[in-house]
């Protein structure tokens, strides 16, 4: 017979009449008012506060228009590119025998764990008007190669930041490819090459979909980027105008007028996820044993082609950090790269003031809450959602999914509206709930993947046995999952601990953290400085790149 927790609707959350409680329908209660304050509150009350507020006018006088224009571009060609080039790494570092693929993968993929602002601050140290590239171009052809500031500026590293995800995503899918079909096809007298391009690449569609989606609705509302490299030349998105409406008190009633940009944010990424899912429904998946493929000799070509993988692979991540290095040993910007020039002053500088020092207290005990709720939560969640028979699965599950789609700057907006009314405003707490809000999706989803698969014979026996439904479900599938979970959880902190966007407009004094100190470091003219903690930042990415090969080799 089933349990009164199966009859209720999502937000009803009081017993039908003649029916009670067990402990899971408390449980489910729980999270019902969890998601409704973590997920329905701040993006309801960016949708409430930007339609009750009558801005348009004021928006159109300043070229939301153009702000909006410049943010579909960027975000849409950078998504593109970042397909592209992850197809192509896919296909080079999956299906070939490229020399020394390993580690180019993890090359490739080390711009995944630098910040997209610290990535912002090194390129401009190779592209800037007096970056390394630019003034050794000048000094030998007279003319810099080409001012990274400006649209096309943000559009490649966008692209450059975004790809390594897009690769995760579409390399996944490739292993999920069966390699018979390939062979069937060469069998058939096709070349490796065309059987890749004519069986493989069409049956990857739906992750090429998936992939650009994610990009786009990711770089949408990136904030690092367009303002350390588009601003400089005038080029506004709807991110840098909500951080002007903000910090500038150029308007009255600023948060209903971001809630109105938050609006149209929404908007984009709805319809972008409307758009994913109707090309999706056209699509045909495989569902079948996968046999691995063998990789292709690229022959004559596998010297040529590693060489040129490596000399790309090498630009986009070893460059940055040498000009970030060569920025934070100099003592100013313009200093002539000399021996007796170096100094250790700026890196010194940078860790010691205390705007440093607060800003790594409050990224860490911010990063590590938002991993410890999102995977406790996100545990609990993935478990009932896949484990229990309810009619508010579908609608817990989709809620908890939302903010996956919803770009960061939305999320911020409401959050700093719901701080107005909680006493949150102005405190650590409200960065710590907008993180949650943003990475909670990371867990459900690292939970939802083994146990979707995994048969629910162990917990019918442990009813069997006697145990509670509870009992059963936490001695099974919640322990099967708590490795999953911790993975999601670490992820999470990771990911908190590099965020701006979010960051930069919830932040007050005291409650700064290392990605807007470094940030305002760089818009208040101390490059140096902002370098030196940059490479700081870089380098404990990389060192984390070191640490998965050295776990990769060791296995």
């Amino acid at each position: 017979m089933a349990s009164s927790v199966d009859t209720l609707a999502p937000p009803a959350v009081r017993a039908l009449p003649g029916r009670r409680f067990d402990s899971v329908g408390a449980v489910r209660v729980a999270l019902w008012l969890f998601v409704a304050a973590v997920v329905v509150a701040p993006l309801a009350t960016v949708v409430s506060l930007g339609l009750g507020g009558n801005h348009v006018e004021q928006l159109i006088d300043d070229d939301i228009a153009g702000a909006a224009t410049h943010s579909v571009v960027s975000s849409g060609l950078s998504a593109v590119f970042a397909v592209i080039l992850a197809t192509v790494m896919a296909l080079l570092l999956d299906r070939t025998d490229l020399p020394g693929r390993g580690i180019l993968r993890l090359v490739l993929l080390s711009p995944l764990l630098i910040p997209p602002f610290v990535g912002a601050i090194a390129w401009t140290g190779l592209l800037g008007p007096s970056g390394m590239v630019n003034r050794f171009w000048t000094e030998t052809f007279g003319a810099p190669l080409w001012n990274i500031y400006g649209g096309d500026g943000v559009v490649f590293l966008l692209t450059v930041h975004s790809y390594p995800m897009a690769y995760l995503i579409i390399a996944a899918a490739m292993r999920r490819v069966p390699g018979d079909l390939e062979q069937i096809a060469r069998i058939g007298g096709a070349s490796p090459w065309h059987a890749m391009r004519t069986v493989t690449l069409p049956l990857l569609r739906p992750a090429l979909l998936a992939a650009f989606t994610l990009t786009a609705v990711s770089n949408l509302a990136d904030f690092g980027i367009p303002a350390l490299i588009g601003l400089p030349e005038r080029y506004v998105t709807l991110s840098t105008m909500v951080y002007r409406y903000i910090q500038s008190g150029t308007v009255d009633r600023p948060l209903e007028v971001v809630s109105t940009i938050g609006i149209v944010l929404l908007l984009l990424a709805v319809l972008a996820v409307f758009v994913d899912r109707r090309l999706s429904r056209r699509t045909r998946q495989l569902d079948g044993p996968v046999t691995a493929p063998q990789p292709l000799p690229l022959g004559g070509t596998r010297i040529l082609s590693g060489a040129l993988a490596w000399t790309v692979g090498l630009a986009l991540t070893a460059l940055p950090i040498l000009a970030l290095a060569t920025q934070a040993l100099l003592p100013a910007p313009g200093v002539p790269l000399t021996w007796g020039n170096l100094t250790l002053d700026s890196i010194e500088a940078a860790v010691t003031a205390p705007g440093t020092i607060v800003g790594v207290k409050n990224s860490l005990m911010l990063a590590v809450g938002a991993g410890i709720v999102c995977a406790v939560a996100g545990l609990v969640i993935g478990v009932l959602t896949t484990r229990t028979r309810s009619r508010d699965n579908t609608s817990l599950d989709l809620l908890s999914m939302l903010p996956q789609a919803v770009p960061g700057l939305v999320i911020a907006v409401g959050w700093l509206i719901v701080g107005r009314y909680t006493g949150l405003f102005d405190t650590r707490w409200v960065i710590l709930c907008a993180y949650v809000t943003a990475f909670l999706a990371i867990v459900v989803q690292a939970v939802r993947a083994p146990l979707s698969t995994t048969p629910t014979s162990l917990e019918e026996a442990a009813r069997a046995s006697g145990a509670s439904r509870l009992r059963s479900l936490r001695d099974v599938p919640w322990a099967m999952t708590v490795p999953a979970a911790a993975t999601g959880g670490m992820l999470v902190a990771l990911t908190a601990v590099r965020e701006l966007t979010m960051s930069v407009l919830l932040v007050a004094p005291g409650t700064q953290t290392l990605g807007v100190s470094i940030f305002n470091l760089q818009q208040a003219g101390d490059y140096n400085a902002a370098s030196a903690l940059s490479l700081l930042v870089a380098l404990v990415g990389i060192a984390g790149i070191g640490l998965l090969a050295g776990t990769r080799a060791g296995r």
